[in-house]
């Protein structure tokens, strides 16, 4: 099973960069894609329909803002698009397709970059999410939390360490709460990691490589892979067994993200 996750920035930009014939040659069975920003009845061509089952859900707030989606090959038992808590859910952040005892979700956790209002925010959905991912973990079924995040964990996620300390995405108390979660030692200390958690796919099977997903635009951030390493896929223990493999495609650029592709076995 191979499962992909991509904030693609706008899909119908990411799709005029090529993103769609290279997801063809992926050979993908499910597809998260976070940032969609746009409608749906925006997305009429059928490039936007790549698979048999397609599902998006768009933001509520305001036009061309945020959005998800998850396409599928194969058809989900249920599709979920709503949380139960109306600030979250309607920007369009979180959309699961159920298989069985399988569940995939496509998440986009707010970022605080553009100013307080919003990092205070982020910092109660993060409060409020921590319940839910909790009781997901402890349901007996399977999960994998495809996403952008907006958070990195340790100073292998992040070109810059010590200058972004105190910049939203790096800041103590967002690190403290993801790898709070995770059951490996690949946090920064902060917190020790639980004895039983989540397992961040990428140090599972890659646990000292320094790899980013996502570049600013600014400057040459790209070219000089000065990035952050924010976009995830997280597993419940028993998926982590059967990781296979895992690659970021930083080429070519469809976004200011590049697709996290993840292989488990069957």
């Amino acid at each position: 099973m191979r499962i992909i996750s991509f904030n693609a920035n706008g899909i119908r930009s990411a799709a005029n960069k090529g993103f769609f014939p290279w997801l063809e040659a992926q050979d993908a069975d499910i597809v998260c894609v976070q940032e969609t920003k746009a409608q749906e009845d925006q997305l009429g061509d059928a490039c936007f329909r790549p698979f048999g089952h397609c599902y998006y859900r768009d933001a509520m707030t305001k036009k061309g803002y945020s959005g998800v989606a998850i396409y599928s090959r194969r058809e989900p038992d249920e599709v979920r698009t709503a949380l139960g808590w109306a600030p979250f859910d309607d920007e369009g952040r979180y959309i699961e397709a159920r298989y069985g005892n399988l569940s995939v979700v496509s998440f986009y956790i707010p970022s605080g970059s553009s100013g307080e209002l919003r990092q205070g925010f982020k910092f109660e959905v993060m409060d409020w999410l921590k319940p839910i991912l909790d009781a997901w973990l402890a349901s007996g079924r399977d999960y994998v939390l495809c996403g952008d995040w907006n958070i990195v964990r340790a100073k292998n996620d992040i070109r810059n360490w010590t200058s972004n300390q105190k910049n939203s995405g790096c800041l103590p108390a967002e690190r403290a709460w993801l790898s709070g979660m995770i059951a490996d030692a690949h946090g920064d200390g902060l917190v020790d990691p639980p004895a039983t958690g989540w397992k961040d796919s990428f140090r599972e099977l890659k646990p000292d490589a320094v790899e980013y997903t996502w570049w600013s635009n600014r400057g040459a951030a790209r070219a000089n892979d000065v990035g952050w390493r924010i976009d995830y896929q997280l597993v419940t223990p028993g998926l982590a067994k059967r990781l296979a493999g895992c690659a970021i495609h930083r080429e070519p650029r469809f976004s200011d993200h590049a697709p996290y592709v993840v292989d488990y076995a069957e």
